[in-house]
């Protein structure tokens, strides 16, 4: 039953101590906004590590060689390592189960692009039709390069938007002539990149053709794979990190190098990283929730040394109403409403005022690694409820004191 007198009594003892009243009030409500605030950033740090990896396949595995570091089996170090054709057929026959997409690259890098009168340095790239998997790539018009361009050997290639507004302006690009390095191709197709501008400043053709016209020989610069999905995260990691073991080592024995060269041939796995990222944004937050809760216990602690305060202030009006008969539930009913008020209402205050702000500034935060910093309301309403469940533990050690003390004691209290 809604008790009248009951609230205007709590509103009477916070009129009467407002600064006091504020000041616990605010230690809990700031409990809640820094809490908020900290869980919000680490999310939004897991939006922007989400964000770097959406760029290409999450799963991406990625080749690339150097020169080596090691004399190894007569052979002296300071040798480029180059791998070729016969590389990538024996990785994708070996493993063709294993893999989703697979892609060789052959680069022709500083290459010069014409159109009539229009030209441009762009980056030349011959690769396979899984590429565009690789890379998330969106045709916004025309096709990627297919296999049948690949077998014949085709002079097509696909540009990027960035190309087509800098050369084309408003002009349809498809089936146009492009010259690359002097060379016609036919362009067949326009993709869009989520990297942005820096990852469509590439043109891409069929690697075969790249290779002969190109004099490329068999060579690859790299070599660039996706794993087939796993059930859980874990898996994918585990299936992922065996099998750039073994493609390391079988490069090394097939180019002559060393097996503890680290120099000569990289092998990037884009999952591995992607679990050290989240393990750390994860032990990050874990951080935040530790902060956050000292700070909320602050908070708390502080609601029970008011609420302390309160009963010793009143020890005399609570003996009054135990001499009239007042039973102890009731009293001790007054000052845990007092308490959970007071908890609820700072608790409330901070969780509106932190996800208002994070609302409000949080799509417009452009910091490197941090995308829309949020939190989820219901872990955020969860924490108020349990904020106010320690309001009310905070305030019933108080309660129970007063209600313990006996009328002629607290009578003679001045």
């Amino acid at each position: 039953m809604f008790d009248i007198e009951r609230w205007q009594e709590i509103f009477d003892t916070i009129r009467k101590n407002k600064l006091r009243t504020f000041l616990t009030g605010l230690s809990v409500a700031s409990g809640i906004f820094i809490l908020v605030i900290l869980l919000g950033f680490g999310q939004g740090m897991r939006n922007g590590i989400q964000a770097e990896f959406e760029a290409d396949a999450t799963n991406r595995i990625w080749v690339w060689t150097q020169v080596t570091t090691k004399e190894h089996k007569g052979l002296n170090p300071g040798r480029f390592v180059v791998m070729n054709n016969e590389n990538y057929d024996y990785l994708t026959t070996k493993y063709n189960k294993e893999l989703e997409y697979k892609s060789s690259i052959f680069r022709i890098r500083g290459g010069l692009i014409n159109y009539k009168k229009e030209s441009g340095n762009y980056g030349i790239q011959g690769v396979s039709p899984d590429y565009q998997f690789i890379e998330n790539q969106k045709m916004e018009e025309g096709r990627f390069l297919n296999y049948r361009d690949l077998e014949e050997v085709n002079k097509v290639v696909v540009i990027s938007t960035k190309v087509k507004n800098e050369l084309f302006k408003e002009e349809d690009p498809i089936d146009k002539i492009l010259q690359l390095s002097g060379i016609n191709f036919k362009i067949v197709g326009v993709y869009s990149d989520e990297g942005g501008e820096r990852e469509e400043n590439r043109v891409f053709v069929p690697i075969t053709t790249a290779q002969r016209v190109f004099n490329g020989g068999n060579r690859v610069a790299n070599l660039s794979f996706t794993m087939q999905p796993e059930e859980n995260f874990e898996k994918a990691v585990q299936a992922s990190n065996k099998f750039s073991a073994e493609l390391e080592t079988y490069l090394k024995q097939f180019h002559t190098v060393a097996p503890d060269d680290n120099g000569a041939v990289h092998v990037f796995n884009a999952l591995d990283e992607a679990k050290r990222y989240y393990t750390l944004v994860d032990n990050i937050k874990l951080f935040f929730w530790f902060v956050g809760i000292c700070t909320i216990i602050a908070g708390v602690v502080g609601v029970s040394n008011i609420m302390l305060i309160i009963v010793k202030e009143r020890t005399r009006e609570i003996g009054i109403r135990k001499a009239l008969g007042a039973k102890p539930w009731p009293i001790i009913g007054m000052i845990l409403q007092e308490s959970v008020f007071v908890t609820a209402f700072s608790g409330f205050g901070g969780l509106i005022f932190s996800m208002g702000l994070l609302e409000l500034l949080g799509p417009n935060i452009e910091v490197d690694y941090i995308v829309n910093p949020s939190v989820n309301f219901q872990v955020a309403m969860t924490t108020v409820f349990v904020l106010i469940f320690a309001g009310a533990v905070a305030g019933f050690f108080p309660a129970w004191r007063a209600a313990r003390i006996k009328p002629i004691v607290a009578l003679r209290d001045e």
